[in-house]
C-alpha cells in the first residue's frame, strides 16, 4: 500500500490524563500524520516532518480541521437498531416490551444481514472505528455482523448472546447449544482480521448457573477472548438478583464464582455497585462501560466515574445503543458530563477524550495497537470539521486554550463533525465530497 500524508491540527493522548496531567496528551497545531501499509509511520510538526517526506507521497491539507484517533465504543446492542428511541418504559419492561419482540426476528439470515450492513456503516459514519457488541441469541446473526465488518475493515469484538430462562421461547438456548454455538463462532471468527470474541452472557437474570459456568468454561478454554455483560443498572434489577442468586454475596459474586472476571471483561453500567464489588472488579482486572445516555434515557440512575475510579476499576464509553439514543461518542461524552455534573463531579474535557479514545483501548486490552496515534499504532483516526455548524463555528473562534476547545467539541459536536472516517490508514467514510483533500499540501 502507497503511504498518505495528512496536514493538520493532530491531538491524541499518550496516557491517562487523571495520571500523567499535561504530560498525557499530544497536541500539534500544524501537524503531519505519515501513514505506511496501514499503520501510522510518523508523526510531527509539519516543519520538521515535511524534511523527510518521500517526494512520491502525497500530502493531503486538512489545515482547519482537527485529525483525533478513531472514537471505541464499548458496549451496543446493534440488534436493537430499529427500536432506538422507544418511548416510555424502565429497563424490565423495556426489554419485555420492545428488545425481546425485535431482536427475535435475526433468526433470519436476511434480516441479519441487512441490520449488520446498516448498523456498520452508522459506525463509520459518527467516527466509531473499534466497537464491542452485542448480537442476538442466535448465531447467524454474529456471523452476519461479522461479515460486515471485515468488509469493512472494521475491529469489531462481538458474541451471540446467552440466555436460558427468564426470556420469551424464541429466544431461550439451552446451556449445552449456547456453549456449542459460541464455540463455533470463536473457532471461525476470533482472531480473524481484526475481529474478536467476547463471551455473551446478557446478564445473570436471563441465565442459569449451568450456563454462567459453560460461559466461564469458554474463557478458560480460550485464553485472550473476551466477555462481556451487564451489571447494577438498575435498583430492581440488583434485587432480582439476590433473589435469584441468594447464596451469593452480591451482584459482582455471580460472575465471579464462574470464572467470568478479567482483565478482558467489560460490565455495562455498575450504577448501584457496592464498595466490595469495586474493589472485586479492580482486583480482576475487569472494567465498567459507563453508558450515560441510555442510563438518562431509561431512567436507570446516574454512574459515579469517581468512585468507581477510587478503587482503581478501569472505565470506558458506550452509547448502549439502542436504549442509548445516538450512535456517536461526542454525544456520549456530552451526556456523561451532564451525569457527572449532577453528581457534583465535573468531568474535564481531557479526561472525557481519553475514555472515548486511548481510555477505551486500555479497557479492551488494545492500546498496544489503537486508541492514539503513536508511531506504530493501526491508524485509525478522523478528521473533525471545526466549521460543520455555523454555532460550532462561531463558538470556536472564542475559545481560549485546548480545553475549552476540546469542550466545545464534545458539547456542541455530533456526527455532523466527523468529516472523514480512516481506517488502517483508507478513507472508509467521507461526509461529502466538498472538500477537495487529494492534492499536495502548500509548504
Amino acid at each position: 500500500m502507497a503511504g498518505t500524508a495528512l496536514r493538520g491540527s493532530i491531538f491524541y493522548f499518550i496516557g491517562s490524563p487523571v495520571e500523567l496531567g499535561e504530560a498525557s496528551w499530544v497536541y500539534i497545531e500544524d501537524g503531519l500524520l505519515w501513514l505506511e501499509q496501514g499503520r501510522v509511520h510518523a508523526v510531527g510538526e509539519y516543519r520538521d516532518l515535511i524534511k523527510t517526506l518521500d517526494s512520491s507521497v502525497p500530502v493531503r491539507d486538512y489545515r482547519h480541521h482537527l485529525i483525533v484517533p478513531g472514537f471505541i465504543d464499548a458496549h451496543l446492542h446493534y440488534p436493537q437498531l430499529e427500536m432506538i428511541a422507544a418511548w416510555g418504559a424502565r429497563l424490565l419492561d423495556w426489554l419485555e416490551t420492545y428488545t425481546f419482540p425485535v431482536e427475535s426476528q435475526f433468526g433470519d439470515p436476511g434480516y441479519a444481514a441487512s441490520i449488520s450492513a446498516r448498523f456498520a456503516d452508522e459506525l463509520l459514519r459518527n467516527g466509531t472505528t473499534t466497537a464491542m457488541v452485542f448480537g442476538s441469541v442466535h448465531r447467524q446473526s454474529v456471523e452476519a455482523l461479522f461479515i460486515e465488518a471485515q468488509r469493512r475493515s472494521l475491529r469489531l469484538i462481538a458474541g451471540k448472546v446467552m440466555m436460558d430462562r427468564n426470556v420469551p421461547d424464541s429466544l431461550r438456548d439451552d446451556a449445552p447449544q449456547s456453549y456449542r454455538d459460541s464455540r463455533a463462532l470463536i473457532e471461525r471468527w476470533h482472531g480473524v482480521d481484526r475481529l474478536q470474541y467476547a463471551v455473551t452472557p446478557r446478564f445473570a437474570p436471563t441465565s442459569t448457573a449451568q450456563q454462567l459456568e459453560m460461559a466461564g468454561q469458554l474463557l478458560h478454554e480460550f485464553p485472550g477472548i473476551y466477555m462481556q455483560t451487564h451489571i447494577a443498572e438498575t435498583e430492581k434489577e440488583v434485587a432480582w438478583v439476590r433473589k435469584l442468586f441468594p447464596d451469593a454475596a452480591n451482584y459482582a459474586a455471580v460472575y465471579q464464582r464462574h470464572g467470568l472476571l478479567g482483565r478482558r471483561s467489560l460490565l455495562a453500567h455498575g450504577i448501584y455497585l457496592d464498595d466490595e464489588e469495586r474493589g472485586m472488579l479492580a482486583a480482576s482486572g475487569a472494567s465498567i462501560v459507563h453508558c450515560p445516555t441510555s442510563n438518562l434515557f431509561l431512567g436507570s440512575g446516574l454512574f459515579s466515574l469517581r468512585q468507581a475510579r477510587a478503587y482503581g476499576t478501569g472505565v470506558a464509553l458506550g452509547t448502549d445503543v439502542g436504549a442509548g439514543t445516538s450512535f456517536s461518542l461526542l454525544t456520549t461524552m456530552n451526556e456523561a458530563y451532564k451525569v457527572q455534573q449532577l453528581l457534583g463531579e465535573p468531568l474535564d474535557p481531557f479526561d472525557a477524550w481519553y475514555l472515548a479514545t486511548l481510555g477505551g483501548a486500555v479497557a479492551l486490552d488494545l492500546d498496544a495497537v489503537i486508541g492514539s496515534l503513536q508511531a506504530g499504532k493501526e491508524a485509525d483516526f478522523l478528521v473533525l470539521d471545526l466549521e460543520a455548524t455555523e454555532l460550532l463555528r462561531f463558538r470556536l473562534q472564542h475559545c481560549r486554550d485546548l480545553s475549552e476547545m476540546l469542550f466545545v467539541l464534545m458539547m456542541l459536536g455530533d456526527d455532523r463533525l466527523v468529516q472523514e472516517t480512516w481506517v488502517l490508514g483508507s478513507l472508509a467514510w467521507a461526509r461529502d465530497d466538498s472538500m477537495d483533500s487529494g492534492g499536495q499540501a502548500d509548504g
